[in-house]
């Protein structure tokens, strides 16, 4: 028997048996959780549009095309001026993409986004600025209460997105934007 079978079968021997995970049962503790959402995404470098909806995005997205800003929107009932490319290479010049949000998190200020409504998966990390469109009856207290809101299927993509990118050397300068979208937008609906 080879010293590596060895180790194999002595680790068997004292392998504890499989239990069940336990079920987590966490009540949520706000009282407001579009309060609490907005004071973490602000935490996290992000900002929250609470008033005008999608009419004060259209808004927003005319105005930046007008100063000629490539824009391309996920979302119905918003016009960016440039189309969902086929290939994601052709995301490299897009200043401003929008894109809705599946499921807002309070305790964190994260939003679940699904490669549903992506149109590519790239897309909330080459833009260079990330509008997202959550909700209001989609926010909830806690991590606990999203997973039980979200799901993925085989070969699809998701994420939860905090912020805009943020990295941090050793000296603790945190850079926010060094290696994706340099802002974030939330507009709730």
């Amino acid at each position: 028997m080879s010293s590596k079978q060895s180790i194999l079968n002595a680790l068997k021997s004292v392998a504890v048996a499989p239990q069940a995970m336990p079920p987590i049962n966490v009540s949520p503790r706000i009282d407001d959780v579009i309060g609490q959402f907005e004071t973490n995404l602000n935490t996290v470098a992000g900002t929250l549009h609470r008033e005008g909806g999608l009419a004060a995005l259209q808004a927003k997205v005319d105005e930046l095309t007008k100063e000629g800003k490539q824009v391309i929107s996920q979302v119905e009932g918003v016009k960016g001026n440039r189309e969902v490319p086929d290939t994601a290479h052709e995301l490299r010049d897009i200043d401003f993409a929008v894109i809705p949000g599946d499921v807002a998190v309070a305790e964190n200020g994260a939003i679940w986004v699904n490669n549903q409504h992506l149109g590519h998966r790239v897309t909330p990390f080459i833009c260079e600025n990330l509008f997202l469109v959550i909700s209001a009856d989609t926010v909830v207290a806690n991590l606990h209460e999203a997973v039980k809101k979200i799901g993925l299927d085989s070969g699809e993509f998701g994420v939860f997105i905090a912020g805009p990118s943020k990295t941090a050397d050793i000296e603790q300068a945190l850079v926010v934007g060094a290696h994706g979208a340099c802002s974030l937008n939330v507009y709730l609906v």
